[in-house]
């Protein structure tokens, strides 16, 4: 497989490729010896039992690299997947938060407790720097310059950017690594920036809940993740005028059309607003 993958991208494609090969056990195939007619009888398959566009494409990514890998490795001669064509997918236009919204939710910790401040000092950084959640909870000590006000993170494919922390951020992770962070690991050591009371790095999965947890105390009753606040960064910048090749840098999109949808999101705002305030809206 192609090296500089993340870990969560290469875990996708080696369920996606045990789903098949499981599938193709109960009828006697093996992954290697599958027919275009066989991996289409798959799709046929998952379609029936409900999945989804989105997850049919995905899937058929995986079996393309996959394939493609045995192409050129010299285990078969021909990808049986190269004629099969990618389901159609609508571009759907991300959930995104209101600016009083974000205010609220970074409200929502009680700062007064150690793991409190921490979250805190979480949310400031996601909303200030749009990062992916997988980035937020692995971000290490090392990667953080306070003197200058950036910090360094390698995303998807290896690549490594710079990202501003702004003010506000800034001197709530400040603070966080001068205080409430030693009183929740006491004696322990870690690289970790924002540790569990085990001296851990924090799961995906329990950030998602406490996400979850805060909207809920801040009255926010849409349906809440990180990537909902990495959004929200995303569409704020550029609701207040920030270039789109600027966003595309900070996000660590390799492609522009990536960040495009951001430009809808923006633009739909914007006619929300025009409706509500304009006399003849």
């Amino acid at each position: 497989m192609e090296r500089g993958l993340s870990a969560n991208t290469l875990a996708a494609y080696r369920a996606d490729l045990t789903a098949l090969d499981k599938w193709f056990e109960g009828r006697g195939t093996i992954l290697p010896e599958a027919t275009r007619a066989d991996i289409l009888e798959f799709i046929a398959w998952r379609v029936e039992m409900g999945a989804r566009p989105r997850s049919t494409a995905r899937q058929l990514s995986s079996f393309r690299r996959y394939y493609r890998f045995l192409v050129r490795e010299g285990v078969i001669k021909e990808d049986p997947t190269v004629d099969i064509a990618m389901p159609k997918i609508g571009r759907t236009l991300p959930k995104t938060l209101t600016e009083e919204e974000v205010e609220s939710l970074l409200r929502a910790p009680d700062v007064r407790d150690p793991l409190g401040y921490r979250d805190r000092a979480m949310l400031e950084l996601l909303y200030a720097t749009g990062l992916r959640v997988s980035e937020l909870i692995s971000l290490k000590l090392g990667q953080v310059n306070l003197n200058q006000g950036v910090i360094r993170i390698v995303g998807k494919g290896n690549r490594e950017r710079l990202i501003p922390l702004g003010e506000e951020a800034q001197l709530w992770l400040e603070q966080f690594i001068a205080g409430a962070r030693n009183e929740i690991l006491l004696e322990r050591h870690t690289d970790y920036a924002f540790p569990t009371r085990r001296g851990n790095c924090m799961t995906r999965q329990a950030f998602w809940h406490i996400i979850k947890r805060y909207a809920a105390k801040a009255n926010i009753e849409k349906e809440l993740s990180p990537h909902s606040v990495r959004h929200a960064f995303a569409t704020h910048l550029l609701n207040h005028g920030a270039d789109l090749r600027v966003v595309q840098m900070l996000l660590g999109h390799s492609d522009l059309s990536t960040t495009q949808i951001y430009t809808h999101v923006a633009r739909e705002r914007m006619k929300e607003l025009h409706a509500d305030h304009h006399p003849r809206g």
